[in-house]
C-alpha cells in the first residue's frame, strides 16, 4: 500500500504541475507587452497569439507601457507562476534598464523564466536623405570624414537617454573618434520625426521602424549594427566591417514569472517556437524587417544574461542614468 500510495502521490504532483495550462481553453493566457499598441513588439506578439490559439487556447495581449518598459515587466515578474501570465522581455527591460535606472522594481536576472527568444532586428544608422545629399555623405566613411573635418557640427537623435539608439550612437562616436551632440527625444517616433524634419543629422534606429522611410527615399541607410550584413537591407554594410566586433541588435522574446513549472514552460516553448518557425510567421515578420528566432528556454536565459553583461559596460561608458 505504501508503494502504491507513493506512486499515486507522485502522479498527483505531476498533474498539479501540468494543471496550470491544462485548462487553457477555459482560462485565457495573458501576454503582457510592456509598450504601447502598434509598435513592432506589439504587432509580433499579436501575430503569435493568433498562431498558438489552436494549441494553447485564447491568448490576450495586454499593453502595459511606461517607465521604459519597467511597468509591464514588473507586472510579469509579480504575477502568479502558473503559465496564465507571460510577457515580452526586450533589450531595454532585460539588458539595459538594470544598469540605466537607479531603482528597479524587479530583478531582471532572477524574477523571470525564459520561454523563447522571438525576434532579432538589426539597428541601422540613417541620415536625412536631403541633408546627406547636401553634405555629399553617401557612405559611413563620408559621415566620419565630415565629422572629423567639421568638429561639433553634427548631432544625432534618439528615443531618450539610455535608449538603444543613444547607446549605439555613443559607441559609434567612441569607435570613430568623432563628436556629435546627442539630442534625446521622448520616444523613438519623435526622434524619427526630428530626423525627417532635419532637426538632427543622423539616428541609429531599429530597422523595423526605419524601413518605410528608407524605402520611400526619405532616409539614407549607411550601416547596420548587427555583426553581419542583414539580408533585409542588401548592400548596406555592417558597422563591424569598419569597427571590429561592433554589434547592437534590437531583440525581444517571451518570459514567464520565475518559478513557473518546467512542464508549463516546455509546453509554452513548444507552441511558440512552432509558431515562430511557420512560413507564414516569417513572411509576416519580414514585412517588419524582423527575423524570427526560436530558441530553447535555456538558450534564451543564457542570451539575456550575456546581453546584460554587455550592456553593463555600454551604459557605464555612456554615462546615462535615469532617476
Amino acid at each position: 500500500m505504501n508503494r502504491r500510495h507513493l506512486l499515486l502521490s507522485a502522479a498527483a504532483i505531476g498533474a498539479a504541475l501540468a494543471a496550470p495550462l491544462s485548462h487553457a481553453q477555459d482560462a485565457p493566457i495573458r501576454l503582457v507587452v510592456p509598450y504601447a499598441p502598434g509598435g513592432p513588439l506589439d504587432v509580433t506578439a499579436r501575430a503569435l497569439a493568433e498562431r498558438v490559439r489552436d494549441t494553447l487556447g485564447v491568448v490576450v495581449v495586454d499593453n502595459k507601457a511606461g517607465a521604459g518598459g519597467n511597468i509591464g515587466a514588473d507586472l510579469i515578474a509579480k504575477s502568479a507562476p502558473d503559465g496564465h501570465t507571460i510577457g515580452i522581455a526586450a533589450t531595454a527591460t532585460h539588458a539595459v534598464n538594470p544598469w540605466l535606472y537607479n531603482r528597479m522594481p524587479y530583478d531582471a536576472a532572477k524574477d523571470f523564466a525564459g520561454i523563447t527568444q522571438m525576434v532579432r532586428v538589426p539597428n541601422v544608422l540613417v541620415v536625412n536623405a536631403a541633408r546627406a545629399e547636401q553634405l555629399k555623405i553617401n557612405t559611413l566613411q563620408d559621415l566620419i570624414a565630415y565629422a572629423k573635418a567639421n568638429p561639433a557640427k553634427l548631432n544625432y537623435g534618439s528615443g531618450g537617454n539610455g535608449s538603444a539608439g543613444h547607446l549605439a550612437g555613443e559607441m559609434f562616436k567612441q569607435k570613430a573618434g568623432i563628436f556629435a551632440l546627442h539630442i534625446p527625444y521622448r520616444g523613438a517616433s519623435p526622434a524619427q520625426l526630428a530626423l525627417l524634419a532635419g532637426e538632427v543629422d543622423f539616428n541609429i534606429d531599429n530597422l523595423a521602424a526605419a524601413a518605410p522611410n528608407i524605402k520611400s527615399g526619405k532616409l539614407k541607410a549607411l550601416a547596420v549594427t548587427s555583426l553581419e550584413a542583414s539580408p533585409m537591407l542588401p548592400g548596406v554594410p555592417p558597422l563591424s566591417q569598419t569597427f571590429k566586433g561592433f554589434a547592437i541588435d534590437t531583440w525581444w522574446g517571451l518570459v514567464a514569472p520565475a518559478g513557473t513549472p518546467k512542464p508549463v514552460i516546455a509546453k509554452l516553448n513548444k507552441a511558440f517556437t512552432e509558431a515562430l518557425k511557420a512560413p507564414e510567421t516569417k513572411t509576416r515578420f519580414s514585412a517588419l524587417m524582423a527575423e524570427p528566432v526560436a530558441t530553447t528556454p535555456e538558450q534564451f536565459d543564457a542570451f539575456m544574461a550575456a546581453e546584460r553583461a554587455k550592456y553593463q559596460q555600454v551604459v557605464k561608458a555612456s554615462g546615462a542614468k535615469v532617476d
